[in-house]
């Protein structure tokens, strides 16, 4: 009997032990073993909230890191989008910046081409340069759109004023032995002019356009010491100083004016290599001055207003007016007149098919119907002139059929070269190679030709001069210059007028003889689209032209006037380094070519896409 209750015993306390489940020893008493399960159960909870701790704990370790990075790329961006932060701007502000300026009027007038001989008075732009070049103490910022300044010996001699070129090459090369910086930005990635002139420490900047836009760098333009500038037509060829008709200007201590161009020089620059366009610009790029907000300045002791424009619009950072914004404006606030001067004018933009480019067409359009102002446009004749250009100017002609006080003349000009030199080397020669517009108000001077394709995919540069509104009173400025300068050339021996339905012949193959402008072409008005005669409709409001060749009392007024200009721009010290250079440029060239030696040879002459590529790219078809 006490056997089988010791064992009964013994099997309930196994049962019991057992059915706890904990494995805990026999003979523990229960509320030991409900602690020991609660301390169990406090590690596991507080283990579980440790891990979750540590988990949240990497989440906003790794969050923190990705906005930490995202950061450093936006600053990175933001920063580095164009590497100029370390270039030093002199000190100039735009608060001490110097606003009393002289502006002074440059053309490169080919031989072959001779204007009356009480024609408008000019600097030659080879001897501005050198001016330039003069006026240099630290830093020289050259863009150019072409480097053939060292002709060969064949072109030099057919043409002696080829070794113009070779001069301004050599000073370049020595501008580091007089402790001068010469900086270069260019699109041509291939030259050998640029190699030399990089192995005399110039410091060359690439600009891969076509990578950018799949366009060209058609930019024009020198910055000196941020105090003096050059923009115009004319490239680092020694065909701009030989045998094109360019023209530019040229900038003296008007630092507002050339820190702002030297602003574009620096995107260029900061552009080098890349095969993007930065969605974020330095500030070191911003402009100073825009179309809204001009600089007020003093031009030639006379009040005025400018500011720098350029082109692609991808290519301005804030506040920079494109160039086709500051043409618009130009057009637009004109009260009288527009003169239009182009070497080629095609409202088209070309990708599969062509495609109508109204942007300044129909400025024009509205200005001869809406306002009334006379316009007139002198185009030039040359190689590649596309044939549909003469359709848009008739088509512009016709607006003033049976319109009162509508006037649009349009005629192109053509030189006797195109028919000679240009038939020796088949490049671009004798041609008017200048784009500029005046107005009653402004001019506006640029680098591009009026394409749609020009503006849309090439860089380019552009200076607006104006008269603030309520000036009438002012001293003879860069305006009534370029006015003369623009009826100077519309009035000479190398225009024609446009023929109803005839479209000229313009390819230098064709062109036998050169047939000057007769008076009546020129006095009949606008020629609407007719296969018969002259349009007989309002006369245009101009000094009449005498069939004797002699230029218009209007005309001769503004010569003599700016004779009195150009003599006191001259007695001002510039007309004695002109002389020394042109006397350099003819007499010293035997030395210079038994010193100079070019340590490369010449540039092969570009294609006609590195020139004004408007027309051409239409023509191929691309972008």
């Amino acid at each position: 009997m006490d056997l089988r209750g010791a064992r009964v015993s013994m099997g309930g306390q196994d049962q019991k032990g057992q059915g706890l489940g904990f494995g805990i020893p026999t003979g523990i008493p229960a509320s030991s073993v409900i602690t020991a399960v609660q301390q169990q159960d406090y590690s596991a909870s507080v283990w579980l909230r440790r891990r979750d701790k540590l988990e949240h704990s990497q989440q906003k370790c790794i969050i923190i890191f990705a906005l930490v990075c995202c950061f450093a790329v936006l600053v990175a961006l933001i920063f580095s989008a164009v590497d100029v932060w370390g270039e030093d701007e002199d000190g100039i502000t735009e608060e001490n910046c110097s606003k009393n300026c002289r502006v002074v009027l440059v053309e490169n007038i080919p031989e072959g081409i001779s204007f009356l001989d009480n024609g408008t008075p000019h600097v030659p732009l080879s001897a501005g340069l050198h001016n330039l070049l003069d006026q240099a103490i630290r830093v020289v910022e050259i863009v150019s759109p072409q480097w053939l300044l060292n002709s060969s010996d064949y072109e030099s001699s057919f043409q002696p004023a080829a070794r113009q070129g070779r001069a301004l090459l050599f000073r370049l090369q020595g501008l580091k032995s007089k402790g001068i910086q010469l900086k270069i930005s260019s699109g041509m990635i291939d030259s050998s002019e640029l190699r030399t002139l990089a192995r005399h420490d110039a410091e060359v900047h690439y600009v891969n356009m076509t990578a950018l836009t799949k366009g060209h760098l058609h930019s024009s333009f020198w910055v000196v010491d941020r105090r003096h500038f050059y923009i115009g037509s004319a490239s680092m060829n020694w065909r701009s100083l030989a045998t094109r008709k360019e023209l530019g200007v040229l900038v003296y201590n008007c630092s507002c004016l050339a820190l702002d161009l030297h602003r574009v020089f620096s995107l260029y620059s900061g552009l080098q290599h890349k095969d993007f366009i930065p969605s974020f610009w330095s500030k070191r790029l911003f402009a100073l001055f825009n179309r809204d907000t001009p600089l007020d300045l003093t031009l030639n002791s006379t009040k005025a207003q400018a500011y720098v424009s350029s082109s692609p619009d991808v290519f301005s950072p804030k506040g920079r007016s494109s160039d086709l914004e500051a043409i618009s404006r130009v057009i637009q606030e004109a009260h009288h007149f527009i003169y239009i001067s182009i070497t080629d004018y095609l409202p088209l933009l070309s990708s599969s098919a062509h495609r109508y480019w109204s942007r300044i067409d129909g400025l024009i359009r509205e200005a001869l119907i809406l306002r009334k102002v006379r316009v007139r446009l002198l185009i030039s004749c040359w190689e590649n002139t596309h044939p549909l250009t003469f359709n848009f100017i008739w088509s512009l002609r016709s607006l003033c059929m049976e319109q009162t006080n509508c006037s649009l003349e349009a005629i192109h000009f053509i030189s006797a070269r195109c028919a000679t030199v240009g038939q020796r080397d088949g490049s671009l020669q004798g041609i008017n190679h200048n784009r500029f517009m005046v107005t009653d108000r402004a001019i506006y001077l640029g680098n591009l030709d009026w394409v749609g394709n020009e503006f849309t995919f090439n860089a380019g540069a552009g200076l607006v001069i104006s008269h603030p509104e309520g000036v009438e009173e002012r001293n003879p400025m860069v305006v009534e210059q370029l006015r003369a300068v623009f009826e100077r050339d519309w009035f000479s021996n190398y225009t024609r007028s446009l023929q109803a339905n005839k479209i000229p012949v313009c390819n230098k193959h064709q062109i036998n003889r050169l047939v000057p402008v007769k008076a009546s072409h020129l006095d009949n008005g606008p020629v609407p689209i007719r296969t018969s005669q002259h349009d007989n409709g309002p006369a245009p409001m101009r000094s009449s032209h005498k069939d004797d060749g002699q230029t218009p009392v209007k005309t001769r007024s503004h010569d003599d006037r700016l004779s009195k200009i150009n003599h006191q721009d001259m007695t001002n010290g510039l007309v004695s380094s002109i002389d020394s250079y042109q006397e350099r440029g003819r007499v010293k060239m035997s030395h210079l070519d038994s010193k100079v030696k070019i340590h490369d040879n010449p540039v092969d002459p570009p294609t006609h896409s590195a020139e004004s590529s408007g027309s051409r790219e239409t023509l191929s078809g691309s972008p």
